[in-house]
């Protein structure tokens, strides 16, 4: 889980082409749209490591939402997004942001997108995404199939417990079993929108879940040690659906200031994809 700080030292008038901006701002939404391009956080945004900085998660999730929108300019094209890695720049202040999104790699079959989000004229994430085409594949369909225990019928985990932040309060997390250094399995969902008034597809809702990854199965107590990750890879093998972002989360660090989170993504009906995240482990400064 990052904070978006990867060091100890960082961290329009309405129209009728976009109606949502005719509508009143809410803050029961992580983001407000302030333009075309341009989002403001919410105090649902802020970070687990520093409260004046943005959890990388939900942004996650608003860059995808910029991708959607980058792509609904043109034809249905019938493709998927199949990948996406963000890079982490250095540190996401709690302070409006804008998203541009450029073709990369045009293509009927493959394409690649990337997305710049710049934070005071600085960018802040890079990400690239691959989209391959949507084909019929069922009869060759095969992988591993386990299925999680349903989210309605576990009890929720005060993760409060472990951080703080805007973020973390927002959401509601079921683990499968109880939380244990360096592994767990947790169901995560949340009531909020990811921007107010504002439709997003169920990937972008979806993906704006999985940077929680490091945040629950920590090794160390966060008060101690810092472990913010500077990257997120998702990879799917097919299109998660529903309102539950299921996590299967193993955290490992290694003997020179380096770890890694490493998660089999779910929904209610399986495996989707995996997701990735290398961190920068130090010790908290003072202890």
């Amino acid at each position: 889980m990052s904070s978006c700080s990867t060091t100890s030292d960082r961290t329009r008038a309405p129209s009728a082409e976009h109606p949502w901006e005719n509508r009143p701002l809410t803050s029961e939404s992580y983001f407000e749209a302030m333009g075309d391009r341009r989002f403001k956080p919410t105090s649902h945004a802020s970070g687990a490591w520093h409260r004046d900085e943005q959890h990388f998660s939900p942004l996650g999730g608003l860059v995808v939402h910029a991708l959607d929108r980058h792509r609904a300019g043109a034809p249905d094209d019938g493709l998927v997004l199949a990948r996406i890695s963000y890079d982490i720049l250095g540190r996401l202040a709690l302070d409006e942001c804008e998203i541009d999104v450029e073709t990369v790699r045009p293509g009927r079959t493959i394409q690649l997108l990337e997305a710049v989000v710049r934070i005071a004229d600085r960018p802040v994430v890079r990400a690239r995404a691959w989209y391959l085409a949507r084909l019929d594949t069922a009869e060759v369909a095969g992988g591993p199939a386990d299925r999680l225990t349903p989210p309605e019928a576990l009890a929720p985990w005060p993760m409060t417990e472990v951080w703080s932040g805007g973020y973390i309060a927002s959401l509601d997390v079921r683990p499968v079993a109880p939380p244990r250094p360096g592994r767990t399995t947790a169901w995560i969902s949340t009531p909020l929108e990811l921007v107010a008034g504002v439709p997003v597809s169920p990937l972008a809702s979806y993906l704006a879940l999985v940077d929680t990854a490091n945040g629950i199965a920590v090794r160390q107590p966060p008060g101690a040690w810092m472990f913010p990750n500077v990257d997120l890879t998702v990879h799917l093998h097919r299109q998660p659906h529903g309102t539950w972002t299921g996590l299967d989360t193993t955290v490992t660090f290694g003997p020179n200031g380096q770890g890694l989170t490493s998660t089999v993504l779910h929904d209610v009906d399986g495996p989707v994809g995996q997701a990735q995240q290398i961190l920068t482990v130090r010790p908290q400064p003072g202890t």
